[in-house]
């Protein structure tokens, strides 16, 4: 129990900064879906972003997990594993930089931009300063200093959001008063380029922040150790591409399976905008993976460890669960975030919501075949997955929109998630306690049926309704694996 208080400890660290900072992120949501002329113009900035997180992946080339991996290794030093990844993510980083600089033009052109290829510099430069900084951000994740890391992660989100109401909504209001004040920078067509704008101010923001961290140990290079990293790691960017793809490949070729780019455009916005609404399904997945990925290492000292694994993901499924059914009871209170003309889109959220929950579960299992340095298999899993999830967009995009894009997530990690467990299963078999799990999912299926089918829609009494479909789910947890003794705070209101 110490181990998954500590382990809940690190994911509430990492939780709040991740939750108050993806709402930070998520309040951009509103601003751009009532500033930006129509939801074509956000289906840009979701495609777009779309492929940086593609690039992110690949620039970083599995080397965060390689360094958690090599730095608890007794045999390594923790120092030299850091400044070698270092070393060499700042290199290729650097050179993708430069070619993307170089082509941007050409760029510009392949993916229908070729109006504003500067868009394609100002990402490369993001995407490769984000890609470095990824590595100092893992070593404070090393350091367990979550709380240094949430404070940078959040600064650059604020940042992000200031200069962003500064381009999209003051600059707009001194225009129609004072023109000249701001002529010397400022373009009032540029529009979802000033977007690009803020997210490279606040990314040069942090990197500036982040220096006392890169420098904090000798910059040396050991090969030797970099060939046994990169060995380690070069599978799990095949695992991270077709990972990361998995969750954008619909926003990158979406645009290419709808005849009429501008209907593609503005499905993609709609789409987008409502994606983001079931973000905090992702934000908690996130949280814990950035407390989890240490944890699994550290505690394969353990003897015990498979227990604490097990643990880990029965207590996973129960808070994802609980944050499903919230979203889902509660989705009208979701609504004033976008403009009206998006709404329709939301019918995708629960969909979302769950792909999240899969997606959140075969990481949990991902363990097996990080722990046994056996991870190809996890390519294997995601290639799998993203030949599921291309085929049901191409098939059935052009003929039911975002829709199948949803349902093409949801099943893919439905997949990888099921072969992942079976075969783990076979090489680092952990026994997971599929009784408290089944019945937790069994009664959040009932939950949602009775709120799907009761004939209560609107007002006091349907909040209250799905209030109570709640408080039902949350006193099970107390009931049966979170008695209010074991947690912190309440057990000494408890006590007194």
């Amino acid at each position: 129990m110490a181990e998954m208080k500590n382990l809940a400890k690190q994911t509430a660290i990492y939780g709040i900064s991740s939750i108050l900072g993806k709402f930070l992120n998520w309040c951009l949501v509103p601003l751009y879906t009532y500033t930006l002329t129509n939801s074509a113009e956000y289906g840009v900035v979701t495609n777009l972003y779309a492929w940086t997180a593609l690039l992110l992946v690949i620039l970083t080339y599995g080397m965060e997990t390689g360094f958690f991996r090599f730095a608890n290794k007794e045999s390594k030093n923790a120092n030299t594993v850091y400044s070698s990844i270092l070393l060499c993510v700042g290199f290729t980083s650097t050179i993708f930089a430069l070619l993307c600089c170089s082509l941007s033009t050409q760029i510009a052109n392949c993916l229908g931009y070729n109006e504003h290829p500067e868009y394609i510099t100002l990402l490369a430069i993001i995407v490769a300063l984000d890609a470095f900084e990824s590595i100092p951000f893992a070593y404070l994740r090393y350091q367990n200093r979550a709380i240094k890391f949430a404070s940078l992660k959040v600064s650059m989100i604020l940042v992000n959001i200031l200069f962003n109401i500064f381009f999209l909504v003051i600059c707009p209001q001194i225009q129609q008063s004072n023109p000249e004040w701001i002529a010397w920078f400022y373009n009032p067509n540029y529009g979802v380029g000033y977007i690009f704008v803020s997210n490279l101010i606040s990314t040069l923001f942090v990197t500036l922040l982040l220096l006392p961290q890169i420098f904090c140990v000798p910059l040396k290079l050991d090969k030797g150790l970099l060939k046994q990293i990169l060995a380690y790691s070069l599978p799990l960017l095949i695992l991270g591409i077709a990972g990361i793809m998995n969750q954008t490949i619909d926003k990158i070729i979406f645009p290419f399976l709808i005849e009429n780019r501008i209907e593609a455009e503005t499905q993609l916005g709609i789409y987008g905008a409502c994606f983001k609404i079931a973000m905090i399904m992702m934000v908690f997945t996130q949280a814990f993976r950035y407390a989890y990925e240490p944890f699994v290492f550290a505690q394969n000292k353990n003897e015990d460890k498979k227990k604490q694994y097990a643990d880990a993901m029965k207590f996973f499924i129960i808070f994802s669960l609980l944050i499903c059914l919230g979203m889902i009871f509660f989705i009208d209170l979701f609504k004033p975030l976008i403009r009206s003309d998006y709404w329709e889109g939301l019918k995708v959220v629960p969909i979302i919501l769950v792909s999240y929950l899969f997606q959140g579960i075969f990481f949990n299992l991902s363990i097996w075949y990080k722990l046994t340095d056996k991870t190809w298999f996890g390519a294997i899993f995601s290639l799998i997955g993203l030949i599921i999830t291309i085929t049901i967009n191409v098939l059935f995009v052009p003929h039911y929109g975002y829709m199948a894009s949803a349902f093409a997530s949801l099943c893919c990690y439905f997949c990888v998630m099921l072969l992942s467990y079976v075969i783990g299963q076979k090489h680092f078999p952990i026994h997971y306690d599929f009784k408290s799990i089944s019945l937790y999912v069994g009664v959040a299926i009932i939950l949602f049926l009775l709120h799907h089918y009761s004939p209560i829609k609107s007002g006091w009494s349907y909040y209250l309704q799905n209030s109570l479909f709640i408080l039902l789910f949350v006193g099970l947890i107390i009931k049966r694996d979170l008695p209010l003794s074991a947690i912190p705070i309440i057990n000494r209101l408890i006590k007194k």
